[in-house]
This record gives C-alpha cells, structure tokens and sequence, in this order.
C-alpha cells in the first residue's frame, strides 16, 4: 500500500476522481463495448453473462481504480480477491489469460481516452502523476488476475489429470473403464496403440552444472507435448524421464491396421524422439480396450527383448522381434543354445566380431565396422569356429549361431 494522496489530482478542471465517479456506468457500457469489439473470444460469450458478471467485474475494476486514484493506495485484499475470482472464472470458460489481462488493459485505455481529450496545459503535472499510478495499479491487478487464472487452470488440470489415471489404470488392470471415461469426458475408442518405452538422456542431463532432474522433466515435457499433438484424440501416458507407457487412441479396429498405420507410428515415434533429444526404443502392441492389459505386457516384453538384442532406437512389433522373442521364452532349450557360445565368454573382441558379422553380411563389410583388415577379420571368425564348433561363415550353421546369441542376450549375457 502506499500513503500518497490522489484527491487533489485534477484533469478538465475537476478532481479525477469525482469525475469518473459521475461517469462509471456509462464508461462501464464504454469498456465492455470496446472489450467485445476488440477481443473476439468475449464476443463469443452469452448476453447474459456480457450485461452480467463481465459488467460486474468491469465496475468493480473502475471503482478500484477511481479509489487508487482518490486515495493514492494501491487495491485492498478484498478488491484483489474479487478480481482473482473473476479470473478463475474466465479460465473455467476456457478463455486465454493473454485475452483476459488484455481486457484490463483496455479498460485502463478507455479511461485514459475519456480523461486526455480536456486536459489543460497547467495540469500536466497531475497528468504525469495520475499515469504513474495508473501504472502502480496495473502493477498490482496483473500478478492477481494471473495468479487467480493460474490457480484455477492448475486445479482444473489437476482435476484433469487425475480423471486421466484413473481411466489407464482401469484399462491396464483390465477393469471396466467406461465410467471412469465417461467422468473424464473421454469416449473410449475402437483400439489402443499400447507403447511401452524407454527413453535415453539427454545431452544436458550429463553436463556439470545442470540440474539433472530439471533437464529431464524439460525432456519428459518435450516428448508428451509431441506425442499429443501427433496423436488424434487423448493420449493417456504413465511417463517418467526414463520412459514409461503410453495408450494412443486409433480410430481403426486391431484387425484394420494396415501397414501405413505402422509406418506413421514409427515416424511419429522419430519426431518424437527428435522433440525430445534423446533416443526413444518402444515395443508396441494393439488392442481393443478391454484388453488392453495383455497388450501392456506384450509391448513391454518386446521392448525388453529388443533392448537385450541391441536394437537401435525405434519402434518394435512382435513381428519385428520374432525369433528373439520365442527364444526369450524359458527352458532347456534356451539355456543349450545360450550355452553354444560360453567358450567365447570373456572374450568381447570375438563376440564382437561375431555380432558384427552376421549384422553386416560379409568380411569386408565387418572390417570396414571394426576399423581392422579383413584379414584380422578372418581370424577371428576361425578362431570362434575353433571354441564353438559353430562356423559362422557356413550357411547351415548361421541360424544356430544367431539364434545362440539371441538366447544369450535372453539369459542376460552380455
């Protein structure tokens, strides 16, 4: 508050004061004809409300300010917390908060249009000192509106939000989720596309000097932001910075998806990645609603499946993983295969070559990875089929060869 006094402030003659007093409901009709003319999202709203609340809230402002300008002290908590509630109001109507403190704005350009026009040359200095607190009062008003919209929008949000897990928990413990959508204003569609990611560091997370949990909540904010725009409909996520699972509504039957519908997902998935600035591995299953708990665990397996082969970033189907993920499944036959290639434990130089080798298809090919001479290349190949009694160079004994190094990634091996 301040201890000032306006009352001696005088334009045309008259105090300020007393003028606008004589004058607030015809400039009150001014305001709200300017607001509507002016901002279209006010235009938009009923009649009812316009000659109702957001005429109320027009006068309070007015007389709010002819006070600060009688009295020279900034509003009261009172004054304050009736324009707070005024701003949470317009939030729930989905108004933008740049709209409504335009709307003060205006209010305060209206006042000044019908003061300016009379005043006299020796009453500039009561001008200047009526702008200068013109200027205090908006100081005062503007973090109040702001913080009663925000308030508001985060109650809502969270509200939001809230209503949102509770619709993914029921769908991932496979419990009617109807009611709970219903609640949450959501129409629950056709099929869910279940991702089931994991989500790599971001350059500044490894930076001395940077907060490594701000940099990642940045990331985790940066991938949601584009998954939603991408996705159609409401995307419902349980995410950390690490990864998480995500449910993207599909408008076609699991039955219907086409490989078009696959190939958008893997470049949704790219953009997202490249939003976010990390590398994002996601196994992906789909799945009517009411099942979508085995398309969770699905998604999750592939992903395990497809981390534990060494998969570069991208998006997994089982088809896509097929035969590791058949040898992933536990018996005596995985641990036999995975047991073909133990000789070569310790030994990440032939390993290497071997993995290396089967990726790329040849000797020449693999030295080129390796940065040595095929003929090194060679030697290593000789030398595993010397430990393993499994010749990777032989064709009938390719499939067993990768088969045992997929059955050693499944056993955990490195």
């Amino acid at each position: 508050m301040t201890s000032d006094k306006g009352s001696g402030f005088r334009i045309g003659g008259r105090p300020v004061a007393e003028r606008l007093t004589e004058v607030l409901p015809s400039l009150a009709k001014t305001v709200l004809a300017e607001i509507v003319s002016r901002i279209p999202e006010y235009g938009l709203l009923p009649a009812e409300e316009l000659s109702g609340d957001i005429t109320r809230v027009i006068e309070q402002n007015l007389r709010s300010f002819i006070d600060t300008l009688r009295t020279g002290s900034t509003p009261s908590r009172e004054e304050l917390g009736f324009l707070r509630e005024s701003a949470a109001r317009r939030a729930e109507e989905g108004i933008p908060i740049d709209v409504v403190l335009t709307a003060y704005h205006i209010g305060i350009q209206v006042f000044w249009a019908s003061l300016t026009p009379d005043a006299r040359p020796e009453e500039v200095a009561d001008v200047l000192a009526v702008n200068a607190l013109t200027l205090r009062y908006l100081e005062v008003v503007t973090p109040a509106v702001g913080a009663g919209y925000l308030d508001e929008r985060q109650t809502m949000f969270d509200d939001e939000r809230s209503a949102r897990h509770t619709v993914l928990s029921a769908l991932l413990d496979g419990e009617p989720a109807e009611v709970a959508a219903g609640q949450a204003g959501l129409l629950l569609p056709p099929c869910y596309v279940v991702l089931a990611a994991s989500v790599g560091t971001h350059p500044d997370e490894e930076i001395d000097g940077v907060d490594p949990l701000v940099a990642g909540r940045r990331k985790l904010r940066r991938l949601r932001v584009e998954l939603e725009r991408q996705i159609r409909g409401t995307v419902l996520t349980s995410l950390t910075p690490e990864g998480g699972i995500a449910l993207l509504p599909h408008e076609t039957p699991v039955g219907e998806l086409s490989i078009r519908d696959w190939a958008r997902l893997e470049r949704v998935l790219a953009d997202v990645a490249r939003t976010a600035g990390a590398d994002v591995i996601a196994g992906v299953a789909a799945a009517e609603p009411s099942e979508v708990p085995g398309a969770a665990r699905l998604a999750q397996e592939v992903l395990s499946v497809a981390i534990g082969a060494g998969r570069p970033p991208g998006l997994y189907r089982l088809d896509d993983v097929l035969l590791e993920y058949q040898l992933s499944r536990p018996g005596p036959a995985l641990d036999r295969l995975a047991s073909r290639l133990a000789p070569l434990d310790g030994n990440e130089e032939l390993l290497l070559t071997l993995e290396t080798f089967l990726r790329r298809g040849g000797r020449r090919q693999t030295a080129a990875a390796l940065h040595v001479h095929p003929n090194t290349v060679d030697y290593r190949l000789r030398r595993i089929a010397d430990l393993t009694g499994l010749d990777p160079t032989r064709l009938e004994h390719v499939a067993l060869v990768s088969a045992a190094l997929a059955a050693r990634a499944a056993r955990g091996r490195p």
